[in-house]
């Protein structure tokens, strides 16, 4: 059995106003949240039960996640009443299952705004062949500038974690999930504020254990702005112009493209045009919109002849989102 911790506690900053009123991981993805993504990533590579490190908003999980029986995955709740950092977070959340797992069963660490396809299973195996204190997924990417960079050995160890820099010395980046050998996250400090990746990682190479590369290319997402956030919505719809969820009712004369994803019992009336948005549950757009690459809060109703492009819709406010 293999267990996880995701972590879904920050404030989502870099999304604001969309964190407003909901936690970035409780975004939607395609109709999705994203820690329900998540969680059928992690249900598909054998992990049954999850710890969810709250924080921010935690109030709004449970009731829509509950137990995690309607996912065949067992569902637990840490919070996080001050702000610990990753591996604060890590360790506190750790709390709830440390007791009840072997010294060798893998503890993976999913952060909560990160989209990834890439193959969770393959990356537990590795960790476990290769007898590693922590295996890092790494992807590639065409700049490293905005992140920091992890270079690594012919033999896959990786051998420093560099901070953003103008001339990175390889294009291969922290991708965001971590397989964990128990012991290494009993050993942060409990209540403290600790960093993974600018303590817990270095010390470990520092102390010659083996912290392990997975590289893995597959689609790989930081849904950290509003932009991210509408394009991982266009990507998980995919090669269909809209989708829709249940209770919804379209004017005929309503025009829908771009890989939109219009949510629960949403009305569009007569001649809306919407292209590449989210519209959250309950929404109401009257006649004569035209919208674009706009996130249209839960409930709100838009005006009729409501024209806005690259803006967050809510409460009678079309605020201009940064793209």
């Amino acid at each position: 059995m293999t267990v996880g911790i995701l972590l879904v506690g920050g404030f989502g900053t870099r999304l604001l106003p969309l964190t407003n009123k909901t936690p970035k991981p409780m975004l939607p993805i395609a109709n999705l949240p994203v820690t329900e993504h998540q969680l059928l990533a992690a249900k598909a590579a054998g992990i049954t039960k999850v710890v969810l490190a709250t924080a921010y908003l935690a109030e709004t999980f449970t009731p829509y996640f509950g137990d995690g029986s309607k996912w065949g995955i067992e569902l637990k709740y840490a919070l996080e009443t001050e702000p610990l950092g990753t591996g604060g977070a890590i360790r506190n959340a750790a709390e709830l299952i440390l007791s009840e797992i072997s010294q060798d069963e893998p503890i993976v660490v999913f952060n909560g705004d990160v989209l990834s396809r890439h193959d969770l299973g393959a990356q537990i195996k590795l960790h476990q062949s290769s007898s590693a204190a922590v295996t890092l997924h790494l992807v590639n990417v065409e700049d490293a500038r905005p992140y920091g960079c992890v270079p690594f050995d012919e033999n896959g160890r990786v051998t420093d974690f560099l901070e953003k820099m103008e001339n990175p010395i390889t294009d291969s980046i922290n991708a965001g999930c971590y397989v964990f050998s128990p012991q290494v996250i009993k050993e942060i400090a409990l209540g403290k504020v600790v960093s993974v990746e600018r303590e817990v990682f270095p010390q470990l190479l520092k102390s010659g254990k083996v912290v392990q590369a997975f590289v893995d290319n597959s689609y790989w997402l930081d849904m950290g702005t509003p932009k991210a956030l509408l394009t991982g919505s266009q990507d998980y719809v995919g090669s269909r112009e809209f989708i829709v969820g249940e209770n919804s009712k379209i004017s005929a004369s309503a025009k829908i493209g771009g890989a939109s994803a219009i949510g629960n019992n949403v009305t569009i009336e007569e001649n809306v045009e919407i292209r590449s948005s989210i519209i959250r549950d309950g929404v109401t757009i009257a006649q004569g919109c035209k919208l674009e690459n706009v996130f249209v809060e839960a409930d709100t109703r838009v005006p009729e002849k409501t024209q806005a492009s690259g803006a967050y819709l809510a409460d009678g406010e079309i605020i201009p989102l940064k793209f």
